[in-house]
């Protein structure tokens, strides 16, 4: 008995590369904005793979957060910074977690990849959208601090 199933042969399997496939959607590679019959369309999760170079910013902070996010250092070196908190992730797996209600940005301290899942999925974070959520990001707050 074989038990290898051609990917082909099934439409609710993807199979992808996350650095080529996050190119592709501003990093996202799971969500709501994905066409409904994408396997990877979710109204639960959003999953995104995040390349930042050193230097690279959120455009303005994100208030007014209905969701609960994990954000992962793959590598690098990335600050998020939170309401009286900044946390420098620098270590290979070093994670933040924060929930709803909780205002936020980011900082790449160098070149930096990031895995983040948010949940639900829920439209109207992204910069530049008329119904964004957000604000121009105020001055950094408290010190840094890790993990």
């Amino acid at each position: 008995m074989n038990d290898v199933v051609n990917v082909t042969d099934v439409a609710d399997v993807y199979v992808g590369n996350a650095g080529k496939d996050a190119a592709l959607d501003r990093g996202w590679l799971l969500g709501h904005f994905k066409d409904a019959g994408d396997p990877r369309h979710s109204e639960a999760v959003e999953i995104k793979w995040g390349v930042h170079p050193r230097g690279d910013e959120r455009a303005r902070w994100v208030t007014g957060e209905e969701r609960t996010a994990l954000l992962v250092l793959i590598s690098g070196r990335f600050r998020v910074e939170l309401p009286g908190r900044n946390v420098t992730l620098r270590e290979q797996g070093d994670y933040v977690v924060w929930g709803r209600g909780v205002d936020h940005s980011w900082y790449a301290e160098e070149e930096s990849v990031v895995l983040t899942v948010r949940w639900p999925s829920v439209a109207g974070y992204r910069v530049g959208e008329e119904s964004a959520v957000g604000s121009p990001a105020p001055a950094p707050r408290g010190p840094s601090a890790s993990r």
